[in-house]
């Protein structure tokens, strides 16, 4: 453990005797990466991994040395008071590594730092300077592919470590801090425990938010239009639609305000129903003029190579895949020689690559999809600080998509197919093809025209669009589907209206953004950088922010309150303008523009402005919770006003004294007067009893929790610990169907069974997992087509022994899945089991259980990561008592 004193970071040897060792030490951050790494290097080089990060601020008390305890300021990890200097800890799983890494050193003769080329990896080359403390030659070595020749020329071309990034990513860090533990303290406060907030993730739940409340204010409006099939002289038919009635245009739907669902202008006329099926009846059969036939060419070029952003915007839109699970396939793509650096904002080519690029394009397609030149794309970002290259192909040849398949498969397979598609595309031949639009008049009674107009295009030279067309994984269908060709006529020409039909149209709410549109959304914005989205993203979804619906990112009311809290009393704080200007300021550290400490002083005290500090005792006695945690719905018919409140224990709604929970999985824009009288209605039946327990004469109830709903024997007694018999539905069981007799055979539960021929009592059980049979310490779940309400002992002593061939604590039970070799956890192989309680993911050290609802197959590294450490972070696991329904 240590805190970095104030002072120049750089203390690296420049030269010094060489000791009789010669050979060279070369530190990574990843065991993959590592491994790739000694196919290239000879054996004058050792090379080791550090396993990511080795230091970091505390992430909780127990990491605090024992002489900076009584410290104020050691709860933020920061002393703001002494140059905002950090204390950093040396993680304890990493102590291990330290310690191998000081050995591996003693027998070198030279130190090679290669961490990743960014901010992060920089910020690790340094940190493992200071651990370290070498007393050889040490020197950085960056690279932003790992082939041969890059690693031969990276070790040839050494530098020192720039202080300038670690700079750079030290202020981040220290900001983040700041920002999360001053702030999130006044939400766990003011609205529900647990919560947190910080720089980026507050803007993308502000962002969520705004879009939810547009549905919220949205008013449909309903339209009309007429869709007629016009046949030539000759014979072929097409498709055209009602564009004017009069010389007025037909309304559609973007004539509409949304707030309001009134038309923006007097200038579009809107079609009622009876008014568009006369229009259809008087012109269907009816000939109709050619007014006009318009052609114009069009020319589409290539979108630039891949950065991280749009990456995973694309693994977004055509796979349906999280940041994560696209980031996680590009860094073995990456960690194998596959793919350059994955982590970059930059969207430049090197001559190199442009060159290889070209040469796959001339033998794939050939050379008619070539251009006469290359094409150079400049970087938008001001500073793109995490590489100076796009993602591409690694390496002196651009290897085929088969290859990768066969050697990689699953999603690294598909995330290397576009990333080919897309290198590829940018370097071919712009599309280029032709527009048509036919405009054709009917002439109706009181001599009012009524137009039609027909579009199609036509591409008469595909281009790149033979290789990649986004959001496809099929270019050659979605070249198809691109063309509409239209018959050929001439201005003057006479169609027929073969068929005419009334459309009824109603105007749409803006759409959720999903995982894609928030991360350009972000990106447009200028905040956040691309290593950060996906741990953004997966931190509000942790947080229970927002929840997915589809691939639509929908926020909770939870996150309203929090949006709410913000704007009314740290609006700074949550301004996407602050925020962005927060990273320019970022980036010009990383330049060498600008010095961290002032920018550290005027973010935290205030220079002339308002600092974190000021705002904070400023305001936090100000703030109302209930206002902030409560969204009126409506009055209804009585005058009854209906809120939703945020809760801390949940969300609820509530009118006049009545209350009711809201469910978890509710979307804000759907809460309405209907919604909250039905809950209130279920609220109150739960309060009538199904029935009378003829045992107990205690009456039955049917009521709805946190958990779902649960069946309750009696009442709970004021002032009393103990609570009510409560048992949970059964997850196949539909609560409108639950009577007293059912409810009865629920409340039997823990149920015997008898006894089994070892003299053990054997009970059939439900419980946080669902149902199980028991006997002792010993559980076996239920299987598909077992009921707990009727299955006897035969068929549970069967599920024993089921049990002992698959189950949690049988020997050499085959593992679910397997992820080997997880940096995260020191390079520990994680394992997904089957287990008396369901799946659950082990580190051989820590086990910890899946969330309810989980499904293993679609378990990622990083989740099960996720919930190793939170495992961790909670200490030894307590046998908890048999959890009640609530």
């Amino acid at each position: 453990m240590c805190a970095r004193a104030a002072g120049p970071k750089n203390a690296q040897p420049s030269g010094g005797p060489m000791t009789e060792a010669t050979k060279t030490l070369v530190i990574v951050e990843s065991p993959t990466k590592a491994q790739t790494l000694r196919r290239f290097l000879g054996p004058d080089y050792v090379v080791a991994s550090s396993v990511g990060h080795v230091r970091d601020l505390p992430a909780n008390a127990s990491e605090i040395p024992p002489k900076l305890k009584g410290e104020a300021w050691a709860r933020l990890g920061v002393n703001v008071e002494k140059d905002f200097e950090p204390l950093y800890v040396v993680q304890p799983e990493k102590r291990k590594t330290i310690a191998d890494l000081r050995k591996k050193l003693e027998s070198a003769g030279r130190l090679l730092l290669a961490t990743d080329e960014d901010r992060e990896g920089e910020a690790i080359s340094w940190h493992l300077l200071e651990l370290l403390k070498p007393k050889v030659p040490v020197r950085r070595m960056v690279f932003h592919e790992i082939t041969k020749p890059a690693i031969l020329k990276a070790i040839s071309e050494t530098r020192e470590v720039d202080d300038d990034l670690v700079d750079a990513q030290e202020t981040r860090r220290i900001i983040d801090r700041l920002y999360g533990y001053e702030v999130s303290p006044i939400l766990w406060k003011k609205i529900a425990p647990r919560l947190s907030a910080g720089r980026v993730q507050s803007i993308a739940i502000l962002m969520l938010v705004e879009r939810e409340r547009a549905r919220m204010r949205f008013r449909a409006a309903e339209y009309h239009d007429l869709a007629a099939l016009l046949r030539t002289a000759p014979g072929p038919v097409f498709e055209a639609r009602l564009a004017t009635l009069g010389g007025a245009r037909i309304a559609t739907g973007n004539d509409f305000d949304p707030d309001t669902g009134s038309l923006k202008n007097g200038g579009a006329v809107v079609l009622g129903p009876e008014e568009a099926a006369a229009l259809a009846a008087e012109i269907r059969g009816g000939p109709l003029r050619i007014l006009s036939n318009e052609e114009k060419p069009f020319v589409r070029r290539p979108a630039p190579p891949f950065t991280t952003s749009t990456l995973q915007q694309e693994g977004s839109r055509q796979f349906r895949f999280t940041g994560r699970r696209t980031m996680k396939a590009a860094q073995r793509l990456y960690e194998t020689g596959y793919i350059t650096y994955m982590r970059t904002d930059s969207t430049a080519l090197s001559a190199e690559a442009i060159s290889l690029t070209r040469d796959a394009i001339r033998r794939t397609y050939g050379p008619e999809y070539l251009p006469e030149s290359p094409r150079f794309y400049r970087t938008s970002v001001k500073n793109a600080q995490e590489a100076h290259e796009a993602i591409r192909p690694a390496g002196d040849r651009v290897a085929p998509i088969a290859e990768v398949a066969a050697k990689l498969g699953g999603d690294e397979a598909r995330v290397y197919e576009l990333i080919w598609k897309r290198t590829l595309a940018c370097q071919m031949k712009d599309a280029v093809g032709r527009r048509r639009t036919v405009r054709a008049g009917a002439t109706l009674a009181g001599d009012r025209e009524a137009v039609f107009v027909a579009n199609g295009n036509s591409i008469d030279f595909p281009g790149f669009l033979r290789a990649y067309v986004e959001g496809s994984d099929d270019p050659e269908a979605a070249l198809a589907e691109r063309e509409t060709i239209l018959p050929p006529v001439a201005e003057g020409d006479t169609v027929t209206a073969d068929e005419v039909r009334p459309e009824a149209h109603r105007t749409v709410p803006p759409p959720r953004l999903t995982e894609a549109t928030l991360v350009k959304a972000l990106e447009e914005s200028g905040i956040g950088r691309p290593s950060t989205y996906a741990s953004i993203i997966d931190t509000i979804e942790r947080r229970e922010y927002t929840f997915r619906k589809s691939t639509a990112l929908v926020p909770t009311f939870t996150a309203f309150a929090v949006v709410s809290l913000m704007e009314q009393h740290f609006a700074t704080l949550i301004d996407p303008g602050f925020t962005a200007k927060m990273e320019d300021r970022l980036d010009a550290i990383a330049r060498g523009e600008m010095e961290r400490l002032p920018y550290l002083r005027e973010f935290y005290f205030g220079d002339g402005i308002p600092g974190l500090r000021k705002i904070l005792d400023r305001k936090i006695a100000d703030i109302d919770a209930r206002q902030v945690c409560s969204f009126p719905v409506g009055t209804d018919e009585m005058g009854r006003e209906a809120v939703v409140r945020v809760g801390r224990f949940g969300t609820y709604v509530q009118r006049g004294e009545a209350t009711a929970p809201l469910p978890p999985d509710s979307c804000p824009d759907e809460v309405d007067l209907r919604v909250v009288s039905a809950l209130l209605e279920e609220a109150e039946r739960t309060q009538q009893p199904l029935g009378i327990d003829p045992e107990t004469q205690q009456p039955i109830y049917l009521k709805r929790g946190r958990f779902g709903p649960y069946v309750q024997l009696g009442n709970a007694v004021k002032g009393s610990r103990k609570k009510p018999k409560m048992v949970s539905l059964l997850a196949t069981m539909d609560p409108s169907a639950v009577d007293l007799p059912t409810a009865l055979r629920l409340l039997s539960l823990p149920r015997s069974l008898g006894i089994d021929p070892e003299g053990r009592e054997v009970l059939a059980c439900t419980g946080r997992y669902g149902p199980y049979v028991k006997r002792g310490e010993e559980n076996a779940s239920l299987r598909t087509g077992d009921d707990v309400l009727t299955i006897e002992l035969p068929r549970a002593i069967e599920l024993f022994a089921l049990k002992g061939k698959r189950g949690r604590r049988a020997k050499g039970a085959e593992p679910l899945r397997v992820f080997p070799a997880v940096e995260a956890l020191g390079g520990a192989d994680v394992k997904l089991l089957e287990g008396r309680y369901g799946p659950y993911v082990t580190d051989g050290k820590v086990n910890a259980t899946l969330p309810k609802g989980s499904d293993p197959a679609a378990l990622t590294v990083e989740q099960a990561v996720d919930l190793l450490k939170a495992r961790a972070e909670k200490g030894p696991a307590k046998r908890p008592p048999r959890r009640r329904a609530r």
